[in-house]
């Protein structure tokens, strides 16, 4: 018997009844011939890893652009960090870790260089609909392997397009923004528990707040240090969710859900809105802007950027898919230094030798 069909069977004795078992999984969008040793999520995960998007995140900002400090988080070890705390939270609540772990590792395949701010620049210069989550599903959908895609498992697929929440409650009562599976809602509450810590400990690394801004309420709560505050999160959702009216409901106690909330309210303040924060957002938001209309009206430059990106033309042919849109995969493929490498290549003066 091949050893994924014996770890298949095994997950039965393992896994929740509210987990999501690799044998019920709804399957990729093209049929493929299963691995004989990974159970097809276990294999999304790998995929994921091993893909360009994957190792562009280590040069995408979290919140403070372009850092020099080699302390600061990236984008990569924000979805790391998510990955690590939905797991934890995956394996006490007794459901897929590897359904969980792929999803974590996928949600910010689409993000943009220079993290809300260039998500933001798309808004405005591409398309209003513009999203990261959205974005991120493209990418392992069409843009991956040179156009093939990573032919993920509609799970994977559905967590990662379901991930964000915007502004929105931590844990959303509308069934419909909510990922299918449970594992994908503890991604969507990891990833809000493990920015909440990381941007708030880089945050005070930057001077850009003091530790003694911090509300009262949410340090009495919470904890002082990035590590009491992940364990009284995480251990708050474990102990807290049940099941209710025959479906497994996350849930958190009342005075973590408003510390939570409180601490989210109080970096989006002092911290993402902030004077030393917005001005530098401000001017990655320029930057990407001149480079859309600069690569928009330049179709050889754009074929050129696609070879360097590693989109390649396959990605559009037979697809119809306008220049806009092309453009836009360009500038969300994109890392913070590749934008500023081509940017000053464009439009920074070429000294005489």
């Amino acid at each position: 018997m091949p050893i994924r069909e014996e770890f298949e069977k095994r997950e039965k004795s393992f896994i929740s009844s509210f987990g999501c078992r690799v044998s019920d999984s709804r399957g990729r969008q093209k049929a493929e011939a299963p691995c004989p040793i990974r159970t097809d999520f276990q294999l999304d995960r790998d995929r994921i890893v091993y893909s360009n998007a994957f190792r562009r995140l280590k040069h995408k900002t979290q919140v403070f652009l372009s850092p020099v400090g080699d302390q600061y988080r990236t984008r990569l070890t924000h979805t790391l960090e998510v990955a690590q705390m939905a797991r934890t939270i995956a394996r006490a609540m007794r459901l897929n870790e590897d359904l969980t772990e792929a999803v974590a590792l996928g949600h910010d395949l689409g993000h943009t260089p220079f993290g809300h701010s260039g998500e933001t620049a798309l808004k405005e210069i591409f398309s209003e609909s513009f999203a990261h989550n959205e974005q991120s599903l493209r990418v392992v959908d069409v843009l991956e392997n040179m156009g093939r895609g990573l032919n993920l498992t509609f799970e994977v697929r559905d967590g990662i397009l379901k991930h964000s929440k915007g502004y929105g409650k931590i844990i959303p009562d509308d069934p419909d923004e909510q990922p299918c599976t449970v594992e994908g809602r503890v991604v969507r509450v990891a990833d809000i528990m493990a920015y909440l810590n990381h941007d708030l400990d880089d945050a005070v690394r930057s001077r850009v707040i003091r530790p003694g801004q911090v509300p009262d309420s949410c340090v009495k709560v919470l904890g002082a240090t990035h590590s009491e505050r992940a364990t009284v999160m995480m251990q708050d959702i474990i102990f807290s969710s049940k099941v209710c009216d025959g479906e497994f409901r996350l849930l958190m106690s009342d005075h973590i859900y408003s510390a939570m909330t409180e601490l989210r309210a109080f970096l989006y303040e002092n911290v993402y809105r902030s004077p030393v924060v917005h001005e530098e957002f401000v001017k990655a938001k320029k930057i990407l802007s001149e480079l859309y209309v600069r690569l928009l009206n330049d179709p050889k430059m754009i074929r050129e950027e696609l070879v360097r990106i590693e989109l390649a033309d396959s990605a559009y042919k037979d697809k119809d898919q306008p220049d806009e849109r092309v453009v836009c995969d360009l500038i969300s493929s994109m890392t913070d230094r590749y934008a500023l490498n081509l940017y000053a290549a464009i439009f920074f003066p070429s000294p005489f030798v």
